[in-house]
């Protein structure tokens, strides 16, 4: 009787101790679940253009490191700044300032605050490659003929189309026979490329951090300063992220990257087909003391 009692005592303690294991398991669980629904979602808003992915992919990926969820829209810039303005989307990492997005801050400054600057002096405006002779808009203007009649850009709504309809106002483009094309900049770039390939005349717009630029000989048009100046190029969120994500604000508040380190990241995209998923985790591999002054290791 007695060693039935030990046998039944002791097998009650054991299972006893099993249920507490698993409660605490099941507690940790759960205080890692609700840590990590602490931390919230961040809404990255992310541009078809090339020169978005990159850091937006490079973020996204050390803000996953510190226990956030991350979603990416794929939409246009418009939709970007309209949702930030809305506290939809709480961050973008590719806004050209004081100059190229000079109308749409005018709009939203009430609303958007400035986290990072991302880069500076970052150029943009009209290009041919380095082969023409023609260096300048004045020389353009003497050879729409020899240019297809045709200046080829990116999308609608984008600053630099914008402000390559008010340099064809200015400078009379459309009566000398020319006429702005915008399309995809996928479509740009190709057009662009194979003419270049093939050493024959194109007019394109184009900024720097591209790939393109690594690929190819290029010179910007002289006469176009007027029209196209030297950005810093932003990271805006809307205001009161600092409240709403405080930690998230915090690290971002720290970031920066070389143009020379996106265009690599770009020419190896597309050369290589290497996905900028696999080309942030490496950029942060390859910075790592960088990424850790970010998050404050």
């Amino acid at each position: 009787m007695k060693k039935f009692l030990l046998l039944f005592t002791t097998l009650t303690l054991l299972a006893l101790a099993a249920c507490g294991n698993g409660a605490d398991e099941e507690n940790n669980a759960t205080n890692g679940d609700q840590e990590n629904e602490e931390k919230g979602t961040i809404v990255f808003g992310q541009t078809p253009w090339s020169s978005t992915a990159p850091p937006t992919q490079i973020a996204k990926q050390i803000l996953e490191e510190q226990g956030y969820e991350i979603e990416i829209q794929h939409v246009s810039q418009p939709v970007i700044w309209e949702g930030m303005r809305n506290e939809e989307v709480d961050f973008f990492m590719d806004a050209w300032l004081p100059y190229t997005e000079a109308p749409r801050w005018e709009e939203f400054q009430d609303d958007l605050v400035k986290v990072a600057t991302s880069y500076e002096n970052a150029r943009l405006g009209w290009v041919v490659p380095s082969y023409v002779e023609e260096n300048s808009i004045e020389d353009l203007k003497q050879n729409a003929e020899k240019y297809d009649e045709e200046v080829v850009t990116i999308s609608e709504g984008a600053g630099i189309v914008e402000i390559s309809k008010d340099l064809m106002a200015g400078e009379n483009l459309e009566e000398k026979g020319f006429e702005l094309k915008p399309s995809s900049e996928g479509a740009m770039i190709s057009v662009a490329q194979s003419k270049i390939d093939n050493e024959e005349p194109v007019v394109f717009t184009a900024w720097r951090p591209h790939s393109i630029f690594a690929r190819n000989d290029l010179k910007f048009l002289e006469g176009q300063e007027e029209y196209f100046k030297a950005d810093n190029v932003y990271v805006l969120s809307y205001k009161g992220i600092e409240e709403a994500h405080p930690e998230a604000y915090e690290i971002l508040s720290n970031w920066s990257i070389s143009i020379e380190d996106l265009e690599s990241m770009m020419r190896e995209n597309e050369q290589n087909g290497t996905s900028f998923e696999d080309l942030a985790a490496e950029w942060i591999e390859n910075n790592r003391d960088k990424v850790d002054q970010m998050i404050g290791e």
